[in-house]
């Protein structure tokens, strides 16, 4: 048994003060003020914040590397490894649109990860193709596809974790989305123009959330709400962030908060291939991707992705809104893995497993712990 204490622990939820954590197997044992008898305690940092380690549901790529060009085992098990690094101990792969015969590789990559136990690979996010060529991004167009039974069949078809699609409401019927969801696929909203009748009839249909809130939308109008409106008030959707400083202005961020609560909305990198790794520019779809001043961008100044770790998430959001560190935090943790049912990640509780990251008063990590283990 591993005994660990700190002058903080955030257990996902509430912080707890002078707390002593127990592992063993990889899994959370509980949360005391001293160890059993016999266990030597070690003392971390002095006035370290012990967390759960943090889960990003939007993982383009890392380390140098981006799943689409690198739809592996080994791929994965390369992103996932940098992210870790940072204190992102869970992931969702996410494969920005692409042809069917890629998301069946996608798919598979990330069976035979989980089948091999690849550290921090939690599942799959499938991000387009069944989006609006309009607010496609960054994404190819020539990839932007009609949602067809086929597809309703391959992404149905057993899977052995979280699957997030992402899609738009104002291009799927609302019996295909219902569809997925009623197969357990989780189903947000992005780069879509639905409007807010669209929008409200897609959660009507099972739509849990928006991805990337702001981005890849319509604005909200006065007269014209939109997905953006939909989101803010309909009392139950999450919804993703993309907090760099670059992708939503700090104002809109907390009009957000505010609406949403640490609750619903949600920390996402969005993270390319540049993300914790020194790489500076990369290829994606035959456009070339640059990193000038934290911001990734393509030849037309198309915003692509972000430079950007759940770490780095974190800070920004403090230091962008002034909120607390505790609600920070749990935007990066606990909501996340909330929002996708992953019940044992995300929070530290009796059974859950041992993902921790150790941080200093700037929020700066210190220590990462996976399955228990120091890495």
């Amino acid at each position: 048994m591993i005994a660990l204490r700190a002058a903080r622990l955030f257990d996902g939820r509430h912080e707890h003060a002078d707390a002593v954590l127990l592992i063993e197997d990889g899994r959370i044992r509980g949360i005391t003020a001293d160890a059993p008898p016999g266990v030597p305690v070690e003392e971390l940092h002095e006035d370290a914040i012990l967390a759960p380690g943090f889960i990003d549901l939007q993982v383009n790529g890392g380390g140098g590397i981006m799943f689409n060009d690198e739809t592996s085992a080994d791929g994965l098990a390369h992103i996932a490894a940098a992210h870790a690094r940072a204190g992102t101990t869970s992931i969702l792969p996410t494969l920005i649109s692409t042809d069917r015969a890629h998301m069946a590789r996608a798919l598979e990559a990330v069976r035979e990860a989980l089948a091999n136990d690849v550290p921090g690979i939690a599942g799959l996010h499938l991000e387009g193709p069944f989006i609006t060529s309009a607010r496609r991004g960054i994404h190819p167009l020539d990839k932007v596809a009609t949602f067809t039974p086929h597809d309703l069949d391959m992404l149905r078809a057993a899977f052995p974790a979280p699957m997030l699609v992402t899609l738009a409401p104002d291009m799927v019927a609302a019996d295909d989305i219902a569809a997925l969801v009623a197969a357990g696929i989780v189903v947000f909203a992005g780069h879509t123009d639905a409007s807010w009748e669209q929008a409200r009839a897609g959660f009507a249909a099972g739509i849990r959330g928006a991805t990337h809130l702001f981005n890849a939308m319509p604005p909200m109008m006065g007269r014209t709400p939109g997905m953006v409106g939909a989101v803010l008030d309909d009392g139950h959707a999450y919804a993703g962030i993309i907090v760099d400083g670059h992708h939503v202005h700090a104002a809109a961020l907390r009009v957000a908060l505010n609406a949403l609560g640490a609750e619903r909305l949600f920390l996402v990198s969005d993270a390319m291939a540049t993300a914790a790794s020194e790489v500076t520019g990369f290829m994606l779809a035959g456009e070339r991707i640059s990193l000038h001043d934290g911001k990734l961008t393509n030849d037309d100044d198309t915003l692509a992705g972000a430079h950007l770790t759940m770490a780095e998430a974190v800070r920004n959001l403090v230091a962008m809104t002034g909120a607390d560190w505790t609600t920070a935090l749990r935007m990066a943790t606990a909501t996340p893995a909330e929002c996708m049912g992953m019940n044992d990640r995300g929070v530290i509780a009796l059974g859950a497993r041992a993902d921790l990251v150790v941080l200093d008063d700037d929020l700066q990590v210190l220590e990462v712990w996976q399955e228990g283990r120091r890495i």
